[in-house]
Parts: C-alpha cells; sequence; structure tokens
C-alpha cells in the first residue's frame, strides 16, 4: 500500500516539473533573481555595466574632469583679478564691467559648467546630462569655427592694422592700466620702442616734449636697453631727452626699432604653432563628443537588457495566472 501510494505521488510530482531546455542555465530562476546572479551577490544589477561600457564612463569623467579643473582656474584667476583691480566693484553703473578678464571669467564658467556636466553625467550614467555636455561641446565647436573662420577672413586687414592699433594704444598708455601693461609686455617681449621708431612716443602727449607732464620728453622704462638700470622700476620713465636725440646717441640708451614690423614678424612665426594648438583642442573636444555618444548608445543598450527580462516576466504572470 506504501508503494501504491506513492507511486501516484512521485508520479504527480514528477510530472508538474519541466526539464530546462538544453543550453539554457538558470532558467529557473526569475528574471529579478537571474540579474541579481548575473551581477553577484550585494551588487545592483542596473549598475553592472560591462567591461567596454565602464571603461567609456570613467575615461569620460576622467577626461571632463581634468578640463573642469582649468575652467575652475581660469574662473579663479579671472576673478581675482578683477577683484585685484576693482573692477567689480567699479562698473561705472554698467551691467558688467568692461575689463579683458571678464572674458576670461565667462569662458572658465562656461567650461567649468559643461565639463562638470560631463562629469556628473558620466559618474551618475544620467543620459540627460550627458546630452547638455555633448550639446555643449557642438557649440563650442561652432564658435570655434566660427572664430577661425574670421582670423582666415580678416587675416590680412588685421596685419594691415596693426600700425594703427599700435598708435591708439601709445597714445591712450597712460588711460587704461592695462593698456599700460600690454604695451611694455610687447615692447619688452619683442625689444622694440613705438610703432616704426622710438619717436611715435612723442604722440602721447605725456611723453611729448612740449608737455608740462614729469615724463616729458623721455620715453617708457620698457624701451631702455636695461628697464632697471640704476635701480629705476620698471614703470618708471627713462631715457630723458631721448627723442630729442639723433639715433647714435639714442642707440646706447634705447631700442630704436619700432613694434610694428617685429609684432607682424612674430605673428607670422607663431601663426603655425596657434592652429596646431588649436586643431589639437578641436580634436579633443571631438574624442569628448565621441566617448559621450558611445556611452549615451551603451546606457541605452544595458537599460535595454535589464528591463527586457522584468518586462517578459511581467507578461508571464498573467498567463500563469489564467492557467491556474
Amino acid at each position: 500500500m506504501e508503494e501504491g501510494e506513492r507511486s501516484p505521488l512521485l508520479s504527480q510530482g514528477t510530472g508538474c516539473w519541466e526539464e530546462p531546455p538544453p543550453g539554457s542555465s538558470h532558467s529557473g530562476l526569475a528574471p529579478q533573481e537571474d540579474q541579481v546572479w548575473r551581477a553577484g551577490p550585494g551588487e545592483d544589477p542596473a549598475s553592472s555595466l560591462p567591461l567596454e561600457s565602464s571603461c567609456l564612463k570613467y575615461l569620460t569623467f576622467l577626461f571632463n574632469f581634468l578640463f573642469s579643473l582649468l575652467g575652475l582656474l581660469a574662473l579663479a584667476i579671472g576673478l581675482w583679478g578683477l577683484a585685484g583691480k576693482g573692477s567689480l566693484g567699479s562698473s561705472g553703473g554698467a551691467a558688467l564691467p568692461e575689463d579683458p578678464l571678464l572674458g576670461l571669467v565667462l569662458g572658465g564658467l562656461a567650461v567649468s559648467a559643461v565639463s562638470l556636466a560631463g562629469c556628473l553625467g558620466a559618474l551618475c550614467e544620467n543620459a540627460c546630462l550627458l546630452h547638455c555636455f555633448s550639446g555643449g561641446l557642438i557649440a563650442f565647436l561652432a564658435l570655434e569655427a566660427v572664430v577661425g573662420a574670421l582670423l582666415v577672413a580678416f587675416w590680412g586687414p588685421l596685419q594691415d592694422g596693426l600700425e594703427s592699433t599700435l598708435h591708439a594704444a601709445i597714445t591712450h598708455y597712460q588711460d587704461d592700466p592695462d593698456l599700460h601693461f600690454l604695451i611694455d609686455q610687447v615692447q619688452l617681449g619683442l625689444q622694440c620702442c613705438g610703432v616704426s621708431s622710438y619717436r611715435d612716443w612723442t604722440w602721447n602727449l605725456d611723453f611729448n616734449c612740449s608737455s608740462p607732464a614729469a615724463q616729458a620728453c623721455s620715453l617708457p622704462a620698457s624701451c631702455c636697453l636695461s628697464p632697471g638700470e640704476d635701480g629705476a622700476a620698471a614703470n618708471d620713465p627713462c631715457g630723458f631727452g631721448a627723442p630729442g636725440l639723433d639715433e647714435g646717441a639714442a642707440l646706447r640708451r634705447v631700442h630704436l626699432g619700432g613694434c610694428g614690423p617685429a609684432l607682424r614678424r612674430w605673428l607670422r612665426a607663431e601663426v603655425r604653432g596657434a592652429g596646431a594648438y588649436a586643431i589639437a583642442v578641436v580634436v579633443v573636444q571631438g574624442v569628448e563628443l565621441l566617448l559621450a555618444a558611445r556611452l549615451v548608445r551603451a546606457l541605452a543598450v544595458h537599460r535595454g537588457l535589464v528591463e527586457s527580462p522584468r518586462t517578459a516576466g511581467s507578461q508571464r504572470s498573467p498567463a500563469k495566472l489564467a492557467q491556474g
């Protein structure tokens, strides 16, 4: 009797067991349990990216982290410069201070904001932030293309206008501290004085020999052969009486050549280096854009693989209930 009673039970039990099809592993697990088994114990199945996608994720994060640091550094330098010169509080009622450092501040802010969006998008696997990052990169590339096209189109007129620009800068040398600093750096770096010769400084009313100012009939310190000689500071005038001397006598004290030809030669020599730098920046931005696009695609594929077993499980549940 015991064997007879056991046999129906055994046959009934074996009849309810379905053998998994050959070649399928862990088919008896529920979809969520199967995902947990694949991700490993203690891990979120939705966050376990494949190796290639993980490399894309952390490479994108690293690139944008470095660029965000550069952007924040430029922003800090610009704000420090504006605060040091008092431009932040003395804009004269204008909406923004008229200062060249404002461009550095805005550029650093834009670069840091876009790079931080890329950092957070890659680290948090957020497709929306990655799309914002890609849009910012495309905007940067478009702006750089426009600036490059304008430079190529107006390169000749820009070179032709160097003399008039330097003439205006010399005339307003004492009026603007930024212009004062820029002219001094150009004359010190290129070892030149004036536009075409050292006598061009007579265009400035403060350095003209007929001026009652203390700098009358003299030249800036950046024109001297040794700007700091005799204990003079770099911003103190030197070469008293040099504009009225002939070239032989002035040669021993100041640079005779003007900055117009020297600056034109310097621009022609540096144009290739600037072009190579611009191409390198565009290539890096293109690589970042490609990495972001591939990461977004990988995240979409991964989410589809994670959601498909859950969707299939939810569709099988009503069918099982109907059979029951």
